[in-house]
């Protein structure tokens, strides 16, 4: 695990959260359409937002999350730059966001994981779930930010 990586509450700007994004595989996550100007509301409104830097101060990881700081959290954004997996950053980031929710005793998570990072997720404790409901009538462009 590397040391060495300050997580932080922090906002970030839309231009550095979008740099971050081109090192993960969150940027698949989000439609082409408004893209900027989305990301640019997504970093500003977030409940919790949490920021992972290496020692030059280069953003490897975050995490943002919705939450009621009495019932639940929902992680809307957990990323972390590819030179960086692997080290326990993203499990830093979870603890941590949750602890800041109001703690495991009293906050449930819930999220939408990517298929290739259920294992992870299984790991840290969590489950698959059926019994979540859509309202999805948006129409949007896959694309990976580049």
């Amino acid at each position: 695990m590397n040391q060495n990586i300050r997580i932080q509450e922090e906002r970030v700007g839309a231009e550095e959260y979008i740099d971050f994004l081109k090192r993960t595989d969150l940027g698949s996550q989000y439609p082409k359409e408004r893209f900027e100007e989305r990301i640019a509301k997504l970093v500003k409104n977030v409940s919790i937002s949490l920021i992972a830097r290496n020692e030059e101060g280069m953003v490897v990881g975050a995490l943002f999350g919705l939450t009621d700081f009495c019932y639940w959290l929902y992680v809307t954004d957990l990323g972390v730059d590819r030179d960086y997996e692997r080290q326990g950053i993203a499990s830093r980031l979870m603890k941590t966001a949750h602890n800041l929710a109001g703690g495991e005793k009293d906050i449930a998570v819930y999220l939408i994981a990517n298929e290739n990072a259920v294992p992870f997720y299984e790991k840290l404790g969590m489950k698959k779930s059926d019994d979540v409901m859509q309202y999805n009538h948006i129409e949007w462009t896959e694309w990976t930010v580049e």
